[in-house]
């Protein structure tokens, strides 16, 4: 049993009197026998409630020593299930209305076995289901519902779990039922002859033109706004809330069979416990659906964006979709027995469908707004193939005198506040004569023009100019990488300190520079120059933009085509010599060095093959011939020696 793995059984052989969801192969129930092992109770009885055997899944109830409990064997990966546990003990945790865990003898609250998990929880007794056929009952489901979602809001899944989210999946599930819708209108016409196919593709533009619809007004809505708000803010849903899985106890409504729990906008489980009310009635009851949306809206409270989704999720052809669907496993059997109907009950239902849609889109008006301007909790976007969670980076923007224009992408080793020191003025050391009044600062993307000979007016100190800080060096030997530009004399202060707070992140997308003045070069000297006289300062530093680096050019190498195994084999065919056949061979001799030499001089031919013929050539007359028979015949042939006479 150690190396026992569980799969799917749905394809086992059973006599006709085995109900395939009451069964379960004996090896996994001698495994559950294992699991309950590890923990502190005795086991009596155990009684199989249900099972799931296309995928692989039980339940069942057992009296132990220390009262009724049940033992689940959870049909998804371990990861994913981890999820759905760790969602269902956050809540039971909280005090809601769940199933609490058994922790095992080692303090676990899930034991692993056969490739899958398992666990034990408490049998809640006595549950019972809602009515179903009054307003009541459905009252109290939804408002179950809303407690369920209220409670669920802040989960964050353990370390280690496969996280299940559909919250940003909406816009892409609209699109894959509008895709399958004309799938449908294929079958149909590929089956022309079927019963229902006439009937599908006449109404199958209608729900067509609906979901088009629905999903451009689902584009223009508060969607992306909503979702913003971060996945734990709007908590799970369940996916399969229904009747059987919220059913009335102690205390009020308890929900059980949490296995596929995921974060979603919550209200889509209320959209489809009501459209499938509303399917089952045959007639939306506008009575019944305000009465379900205000319960859900007491214990969960509602906005008028949130009641926007909820109205464009029910007028979407969900139900159209869910019942025509099986149309793609096996399209002639289903339309010739099964389409009918379904269609005379989803046209039925679709003129009181549309008078209710109208009527509660008026009801709208009558929820407030909600807040969506700021972020509560950190939007995390989850990366389905990493399975991770990814925080998106935040955008900054730098002040409108600080402009920077340069190339792109240069690595930060340490990405933090960069402080540039303030740049004094001071009289150089070891100098002597040297004025103390700092010296423009060349602008580092013109070309320097060469310094004229001073006169004999001109002081032959030299001269010290200062690099700005934070500029590239500009090497005068190297070409000018544009023409020089042409600058004013401006006198050179004082330089500001920037504060600048960079993003977290280990690639800047675009380097900052910082505009400087951009002075003409001055000869230095007391006496009188020959250079420019400085003037006023210009009303905006000009900035010289460096070019972009060129694009790197690179060669796409395409490996060639690898001959298949039948190719190759064919190819050392080819190669293989030609059958040869000996014609004729004579000995010549030769005299070499007072001895002769014989050598025999072989001829060779290469065969050819010829298609051979029934009729073989007759011989000559009169001479004798050994031959095979060629002609068909039912005896061996053998070599036979003949003397034919004329």
């Amino acid at each position: 049993m150690e190396n026992y793995q569980i799969v799917p059984w749905i394809d086992h052989m059973l006599s006709p009197d085995v109900v395939h969801e009451q069964y379960v192969p004996p090896e996994l129930e001698a495994l559950a026998r294992q699991v309950m092992e590890q923990y502190d109770m005795k086991v009596h009885d155990m009684v199989l409630i249900t099972s799931k055997p296309d995928k692989g899944g039980a339940i069942w109830k057992i009296s132990t020593d220390k009262g009724n409990r049940s033992i689940k064997v959870l049909h998804r990966s371990p990861k994913r299930s981890l999820f759905s546990i760790g969602a269902q003990s956050y809540l039971s945790e909280k005090g809601y209305r769940v199933p609490a865990f058994i922790l095992t003898k080692d303090g676990n609250n899930c034991v692993e076995a056969g490739g899958k998990l398992w666990i034990v929880t408490e049998w809640i007794e006595p549950l019972t289901p809602v009515s179903k056929v009054d307003l009541a009952g459905a009252v109290e489901l939804c408002y179950g519902l809303g407690e369920f979602h209220a409670n669920s809001k802040g989960y964050i899944p353990p370390f280690g779990a496969e996280k299940s989210s559909r919250l940003y999946g909406w816009g892409k599930n609209y699109e894959k039922i509008i895709a399958k819708i004309g799938w449908f209108r294929d079958l149909a016409l590929a089956y022309p002859s079927a019963a229902s196919s006439g009937r599908l593709l006449s109404v199958i533009d209608e729900f067509e033109r609906q979901a088009n619809d629905i999903y451009t007004r689902f584009k223009a809505s508060s969607y992306t706004i909503m979702t913003a708000k971060g996945e734990p803010y709007w908590g799970l849903a369940h996916q399969d809330y229904g009747w059987s899985n919220g059913q009335m106890g102690t205390g009020g409504i308890w929900v059980i069979d949490l296995d596929g729990v995921s974060y979603d906008l919550p209200f889509r489980d209320l959209r489809k416990i009501m459209t499938s009310t509303m399917d089952d009635m045959g007639v939306w009851d506008l009575t019944w659906i305000r009465g379900m949306i205000e319960a859900y809206h007491k214990a969960n409270p509602m906005d008028r964006e949130t009641f926007e989704i909820l109205w464009l999720d029910m007028a979407f052809p969900n139900e159209f979709y869910k019942h025509v669907k099986e149309i793609v496993y096996n399209p002639g059997p289903f339309m010739e027995l099964e389409l009918g109907p379904i269609l005379d009950r989803i046209m039925a239902t679709e003129t009181s469908k549309w008078e209710a849609l109208r009527e509660l889109e008026n009801d709208m008006a009558g929820y407030l707004p909600g807040d969506y301007t700021t972020v509560d909790m950190p939007s995390l976007v989850f990366d389905r193939p990493n399975r991770e969670f990814v925080t998106p980076l935040p955008s900054f923007k730098l002040p409108a005198d600080e402009r920077a224009t340069a190339p792109k992408s240069v690595p930060m080793q340490e990405p933090a506040a960069v402080e540039l020191e303030p740049i004094a003025a001071q009289d150089p050391v070891g100098l002597p004569g040297v004025d103390s009044k700092p010296m423009p600062v060349r602008e580092p993307a013109a070309e320097l023009k060469p310094a004229k000979e001073p006169t004999p007016a001109q002081s032959s100190e030299p001269v010290l100019v200062r690099e700005p800080v934070g500029m590239p060096q500009t090497d005068p030997k190297s070409k000018p990488l544009r023409e020089p530009v042409e600058a004013e004399l401006e006198p050179a202060g004082e330089l500001e300190p920037v504060h600048i707070q960079l993003p977290k992140s280990n690639v800047v997308q675009e380097p900052v520079t910082f505009p400087q003045a951009a002075p003409e070069l001055v000869p230095v000297g007391t006496g009188a120059g020959t250079g420019a006289t400085a003037g006023p300062p210009p009303a905006a530093p000009a900035l010289v933009t460096l070019p972009a680096a060129p694009p790197h050019r690179f060669t796409l190498t395409v490996p060639k085509k690898r001959k298949s195994a039948s190719s190759r084999k064919t190819s050392r065919l080819k190669r293989r010599r030609k059958p040869r056949r000996l014609v004729h061979w004579r000995l010549q001799k030769r005299r070499m060095k007072g001895r002769t030499k014989k050598t025999i001089i072989w001829k060779i031919a290469i065969l050819k093959p010829k298609r051979k013929s029934l009729k073989s050539k007759a011989p000559r007359k009169g001479t004798p011939l050994k031959y095979r028979s060629k002609l068909p015949s039912t005896k061996k042939s053998k070599f036979t020696t003949k003397k034919r006479t004329a």
